[in-house]
């Protein structure tokens, strides 16, 4: 059955979100796919107001991905969409490029900051290409984020790392997501400080 676009929010602050994992083996049945359950399970525990989620397992394809970004945000209006999978060096690896090709602004400080992350656990971190984009209609805009495609990965990216005391070590990206919705128009989100503290300059806080 499919899902009538636009999606419509229960609530003013509903953030809809897009996830799409991007890999030929998953979308073939022949693994289960473990980045969207990972991602629908962080975000439920992340943020204060459970999303609205469109999911999409589709495999590696500059047009495809492409294509399915676009029908996220321009017909299931979308306010951010993560996708996992498809970032790495690799031929068939064409998930950053797909994103470029619907972007009308980049923002490169979140691969920036999630490779910060990804450097404390692996030097291979720097193999990584993720890429985080804007995508602006006339009466919409989106955030875009590449995410890697491991779960674990997944979720020191978004949350950053943490001494035992629970001091932040190295802001995960998703601390400036919310900000991010406020400046093009999204709902206001919040999320659990315990998981990750978004940051908003004082005059954007809502009381």
């Amino acid at each position: 059955m499919s899902i009538p676009f636009p999606l419509k929010r229960s609530h003013p602050d509903e953030l809809i979100v897009g996830l799409v994992s991007i890999s030929d083996r998953a979308s073939a049945g022949i693994y289960e796919d473990q980045g969207i359950p990972a991602l629908t399970q962080w975000l439920q525990r992340a943020l204060t107001r459970v999303p609205q989620v469109v999911s999409r397992l589709i495999p590696d394809g500059r047009e495809g991905i492409a294509a399915t970004l676009r029908e996220l945000v321009d017909e299931a209006r979308c306010d951010l969409v993560l996708t996992t999978g498809g970032t790495g060096p690799a031929r068939r690896d064409l998930t950053p490029e797909a994103t470029l090709d619907v972007a009308t602004r980049e923002m490169p400080g979140f691969g920036e900051q999630m490779r910060q992350v990804s450097l404390r656990f692996v030097p291979t971190a720097i193999l990584s290409r993720q890429v985080a984009v804007i995508r602006e209609l006339a009466d919409h805009a989106a955030l875009i984020i590449n995410l890697p495609g491991q779960p674990k990965a997944i979720q020191e990216t978004l949350e950053g790392l943490r001494a035992p005391d629970g001091t932040v070590q190295v802001a995960g990206v998703f601390a400036a997501v919310p900000y991010c919705l406020d400046l093009i128009g999204g709902p206001y989100v919040e999320t659990h400080d315990e998981v990750v503290k978004a940051f908003r300059p004082k005059s954007a806080r809502r009381s």
